[in-house]
Order: C-alpha cells, then structure tokens, then sequence
C-alpha cells in the first residue's frame, strides 16, 4: 500500500506593497517577520501567536515527512558520538605559572575550563596528561554545570564566549547566552575565594579583555539592534562603566583585545573592506584611545606590536593579497610605515603575529597554506609546509610572548587533527596531539584529492574531494557538495567526524571552493562580491558540473549543502539549475536578500552594504541584488526537495528568511517534493548548543540528503 504524505502546511498569502527606488515588489509572507523582532530575541516567548503556530507546524511537517528516517538520523548521530573522545581535553598552554585547558567530562555537553601548575621541562619532554594530573586542577569554570543550572531556570540554550583569566591569574571572566540571541552576560570569578562577583556585564556582544595590568575590563556593547556599537571600560571587580569609544559608523564591527606585547589595548573597527586601529598605553589604561590611521575607503589594516616597533598587515598601496609593514616610530601613523614583506600577487597574507624573538606570518596560495618563520635579529625566514594535496595548516592561539615555542594545528580530509609545538630557532618539533577516534579511523581506506572546474569565465575552481578509497568513478555515487562562498572565509579542508557518515555509506563529500572567499587570495573574494556576486554560483555549479563529467556523480544525485550566507548560495543555484540537485539543505539560510538589506533596523544590515550593495540608495546595486536575491527569484520550475533550517532567536538570519523561502518555494514549485522547514525555538545563528545535541541537528541533515536521493523526487 502507497504511503500516504502529510498535508504540507500552506501559510497565508497576504500581499504587501514594498516601493523602493521607483521600483516595487510585491511580498506575500511580509507578515511572517514579527514587528517585535528586538524582544523576541531576548525572550522568544514574547513571539506573535500567529507566526508561533505556523512555525510549530512546519516542524511538524517536517518530522511527520522524516519521520522514516528516525531509525537512521539515530544511527548516523551514534556513529559521529562514536568518533568523539567523550573525555577529551586539549594541550594545556603555559602562562606563568600555570597552565589552562579545557576538557570534557564523558558525557558533558560542554567543556570544563581549568588549570594546573606549570610543568617546565627540556623541549620535547612529554607533558604529564591533564587526568595524570586531576588532583592539582583548578576548575575554572564548569560550563555543564552552569548549563544545567540554567535549564533549571528553563533555558535550554547554553554558551559562552570569550573565557579568559586575568594576566596576574587572579580573577576568570566569560560570557553567557541562554537564549542564542549574542546578547552576552559577562560573569567574573575571583580565584582565590571562587566567588562569582555580583553586577555582571550586561548587553555585551561576547568581546572583552582584561588590561595588561589586571585592574580593568573593556568590554563591547551591543545595542538594541543587536550591533556591537561601543567599548566600555570598568574596574575588573566591577563598578562604574566609563565609555572609551562611541563607533559613529553603523556599518562598523568592533572589537578590543590587547597587543601581543602587552604594551597596548587595541580597539579594531571596520566592515567588509575598510579598518581603523586605535591604542590605549597599558602604562595608561584610562587614557584616551589614539587612533594609528584614519580610516581610508577600502584600505584594511591590523597592527601588532613588537617592542621597538609596531608590525602592520595591510593593502595599503593596491596590495590586493595584502602584504606587512613596519613602523619604528612611537606612534605608527601611516607616514611611517614601510614595506617589511613586500606584496607578492597571488599569496594572501592572512595573518602576521609577533614573539619576543620572531614574527610568525599565515599566508595562502592556491587554497592551500604555510607558515613562514622570521628570526628578528637578522630577518631570516623559514616554513613550515605541508606535501598533502589538501589540508588545513594554522597557528593556535598562546598566551606567552617571551618564548621560542610556536603551537600550531595540522588536519587534512584523511587526517585527523594534531597539534603541534615548534621550536622557531631549532625548528625541533614536538606532536603534543592526535585527534582520537575512538570508533578507529585507518586514514589509508580513504583518499583525499584537490580537483580544478573550469568555470565559464576560464577561472579554475579548486574542489576538494573526500571518499573511500576503494569507490568506483562510474558516476553512480551519491555526492554532497559543500559550499559557502562569500565575506572572504576560506573553507579549509580539514578532517571531519561528521562527513565520515556519508563517505562510509559510499558517498563523496565534496568541497567547492568558489569565489567570494579568499581561498585563492583576496582577489578571490573581491571576484565573488557585489556586482560580481553571481560568480559564487555559477562556480559552485561548474563545481558540480565538473564532478559530473570526471565520472564522481551524476545530475540528479547531488545533494547541495550550505549554511548562512553559503545558504543564499543554496537558494540562488536551486532557482538557477533545480534539475541538478537530488535535494538542498539550507541551513539558517539567508535568502532574503533584497528585504534584508533593504531594512536600516536589522543588526546586520548597514555593516553588510559593503558586501552586497545598498539597495536603498543605489539603483544598480537594487537590481543585481534582484536579480539573484533567491526569494525574489523563485518561479514556477521543477524544484528539488528542499531543507531550511533556522532558529528563534538568530540575529544573524532571522527566523523569517527560511520560513518565507520554504513557503514561496511550495507556492511555486511545479515538482511534487517536499519543501521542508525545521526551526529550532530555543537557539541562535550556530544551532543547537552542546556538542551532543548540535550533532544531532547534522544527523537530521544528513538523513533527510540520503532520503532526498533514494526518493529520487527528480
């Protein structure tokens, strides 16, 4: 007997006039966007009953149509829990006299923040493990125990930011959300009586940092529009907040943290293509920041500094891929700066630090990285390199500037995650770290491979490519095809416990590396943003079309994969080729373009026109957003199945993107699949808090790709 689908849910259409520019549009599910979005994000219980109820049987719908899938989204969350070492703990990092870490009690959803003595020995000595050394812990912070104590009070959303100890090791600060909304609470712990100091920080956006001397907390505020908008200083032990700066920009992130000599407290500002630093004298933590050099449209720098002079990484002077400058002077305004690592197309410097002795740079060619070694005292150079065709190279973060040791992280596809310290004046090198996997992994049973798609324009696409080694290039296997594409983040490929699930099960898992991320150099992104945006699908696309014709797939066993703006990805290639695709999943996907940055109130919005365009002022940018926006776009094809997921209390993409995409797509849609939706009513941008929960959020995903094919709604 044929099984009987549920009736998918059919939201009201109510048509609502938007003029804008001369232009006007019509949008039947406006009123999915509660009016009172600010308050819901700090208390999602305040949500209009209308929108509740309708998002409460999209969930429905979805779990009634996945409901056959049960059995394998448990199975596919057990086998990703089984690769996880459910006690595990990370390198501890020295400070003083003492190092910290964080580890994970079996079970626990959330790490636990500790400490220990310092343990000095000669270099390459092994370490004693944190359980060797348990009964001389000092618990910092016991994040699942905070977690539980908060769903008590009936918060099931848990996470923190930014946990740091005080540089005298006195006091251990971190921020709280309980309801994924960034809205953090910064909480300070004295470690000498373990007392929790009453007056938290309230509205904080997640940054701070202590001052070098102990005494003061500056912290980021964030406004009722949910962006970061003002530095405040306070005594580390509370008391009166003191405003240190006033960002007049509502386009401008910011940040503060200190330099890594500790002579400095930086406050960073900027968008998507142009920065501000200013410094505040540690000497001096209540003086007035200065400002190294006014910001200049499309000029980005980042300063460090290294004792008798400041390091700067900019594109100052068309150095597109960046480059790093120097300045000898007190303070480093721009006339002072001089080329110290002169720009070299192609290779993307992206990111420069400084030790006592030697800078460290990260540069990227060809989607692949390096990390090049300068000595201070007589400028050579060295790197450390990898031979693999695909991985992931970077620095780990250190609290010491007065050390020799560099910490550093190596995964690829195949290999599991170690870490690494590196002597930079020996170039001895000591593996302090090998992701286990405790379910077994032989690296040797799969192969990792970089492939070129050759994109209309002729620009070769990098895609990397993970599968089981002995899977026959006939076409015949399932893919999932990642991408994301924009904002300049590079989707290094490094190994995943989560992946596996599909690769095991004869799937390729695929990595599109498209342009509008940096993977190969800045001129990538630059070549993926604004008019030249649609270049991020038409790649992803060739990307899929090359897997094709090299025998890895075939049309219509595809499934697309992406998450936020590499959502809008999803939606843009869905409305451009749906026959393509076996299903797509996006995952707080942000479809709604042209509505979203349209609208001067939401957090993101103005920080966001220098990646897309101001549709409000600008007639050009109006229409190429609308010619791609994927809600706008949505027409009467034969469209795959497809997955959003979203949640509640999301700043980022709000709720109401998905939830019009998904209803616009089962208006429009001429093919018989289903258009689900799955929100999560108790969490943010990231999804599920927890490392347990937040995998079974990926199950689902992956179970409803497997469900797409074998139904093979095409």
């Amino acid at each position: 007997m044929t099984k009987v689908l549920p009736i998918a849910p059919r939201p009201a259409r109510i048509p609502h006039e938007i003029e804008q520019l001369g232009f006007k549009r019509i949008d039947e599910y406006h009123w999915m966007k509660d009016d009172n979005w600010q308050a819901v994000l700090r208390d999602p219980g305040q949500i209009k009953a209308d929108v509740k109820t309708a998002l409460e049987a999209e969930n429905a719908y979805s779990a009634e149509m996945l409901s056959e899938t049960k059995a394998l989204q448990d199975q596919i969350f057990q086998e990703m829990k089984g690769r996880i070492k459910e006690d595990d703990a990370g390198v501890p990092s020295p400070d003083g006299p003492f190092e910290y870490y964080s580890r994970y009690d079996i079970g626990g959803q959330h790490p636990v923040i500790a400490r220990r003595p310092r343990f000095d020995a000669a270099f390459g000595t092994p370490l004693p493990s944190v359980e060797e050394t348990r009964p001389q812990e000092d618990v910092l912070l016991d994040e699942d125990a905070r977690a539980k104590a908060m769903k008590a009070q009936g918060f099931d959303f848990y996470e923190t930011a930014d946990a740091q100890h005080s540089p005298d090791h006195a006091l251990f600060a971190w921020g709280e959300d309980t309801q994924g909304s960034e809205y953090f609470r910064v909480y300070v712990k004295d470690l000498k009586t373990g007392e929790i100091l009453p007056d938290p920080i309230e509205s904080c956006n997640g940054g701070f940092t202590f001052s070098p001397c102990s005494q003061w907390i500056f912290w980021v505020w964030r406004d009722e529009n949910s962006r970061p908008a003002r530095i405040f200083r306070r005594p580390a032990r509370g008391g009166e907040d003191v405003l240190v700066y006033d960002e007049p920009d509502d386009g401008f992130f910011i940040h503060v943290g200190t330099l890594s000599s500790d002579a400095f407290i930086s406050i960073g500002t900027g968008n998507h293509e142009t920065s501000e630093t200013w410094l505040i004298p540690a000497a001096d933590p209540t003086a007035a920041p200065a400002c190294v050099a006014e910001r200049v449209d499309g000029v980005q720098y980042d300063v460090d500094h290294w004792d008798d002079r400041f390091i700067i990484r900019t594109n100052a002077d068309g150095a597109i891929d960046f480059k790093v400058m120097e300045s000898m002077a007190a303070h480093p305004s721009r006339e002072t700066w001089t080329d110290r690592v002169p720009y070299r197309p192609g290779v993307y410097v992206t990111g420069a630090g400084v030790f006592k002795r030697h800078m460290v740079r990260v540069e990227r060619h060809n989607a692949n990285t390096r990390i090049v070694i300068t000595r201070k005292a007589d400028g050579a150079e060295h790197t450390i390199a990898v031979a693999e065709e695909a991985y992931s190279l970077g620095m780990s973060g250190g609290y010491e500037y007065d050390t020799e040791v560099l910490r550093y992280g190596y995964t690829s596809p195949t290999t599991p995650a170690q870490t690494f310290d590196y002597n930079m004046e020996t170039r001895e090198q000591v593996l302090r770290k090998t992701q286990v996997i405790p379910s077994g992994h032989n690296p040797k049973d799969y192969v990792a491979r970089r492939l070129y798609a050759k994109a209309p324009d002729g620009e070769d696409v990098p895609v990397t490519v993970l599968m089981k080694a002995s899977i026959k290039l006939d076409g015949s296997a399932p893919i999932l095809l990642y991408g994301y594409g924009s904002y300049g983040m590079s989707m290094d490929p490094g190994f995943s416990i989560r992946s596996l699930s599909l690769v095991n099960r004869g799937w390729i898992y695929a990595i599109a590396h498209i342009r509008g991320g940096t993977e190969k150099g800045y001129g990538w992104f630059l070549d993926g943003r604004k008019d030249k945006k649609t270049n991020t699908f038409i790649d992803f696309i060739a990307c899929a079309e090359a897997l094709v014709k090299d025998g890895y797939g075939s049309a219509g066993r595809i499934v697309a994969y992406g998450g936020s703006a590499g959502g809008m990805l999803m939606g843009a290639v869905a409305n451009m080729r749906p026959e393509l695709w076996a299903g797509v999943i996006g995952a707080v996907p942000f479809v709604d373009v042209l509505n979203t940055m349209s609208d001067t109130t939401l957090p993101l919005t103005p920080p966001e026109w220098p990646e897309w365009g101001n549709p409000l002022e600008d007639k050009t940018a109006y229409e190429t957003i609308r010619a791609y926006s994927p809600y706008d776009n949505i027409d009467a094809r034969a469209y795959p199945p497809v997955l959003a997921t979203g949640g509640l209390s999301d700043p980022r993409v709000t709720y109401w993107e998905p939830m019009k995409w998904i209803a616009r797509l089962r208006e429009k849609s001429t093919s018989d699949a289903p258009m689900l939706l799955k929100i999560n009513m108790d969490a943010g941008h990231g999804g599920a808090s927890g490392r347990f929960d937040f995998l079974k959020e990926i199950a689902f995903d992956y179970a409803f790709a497997i469900w797409a094919v074998e139904k093979g709604w095409q």
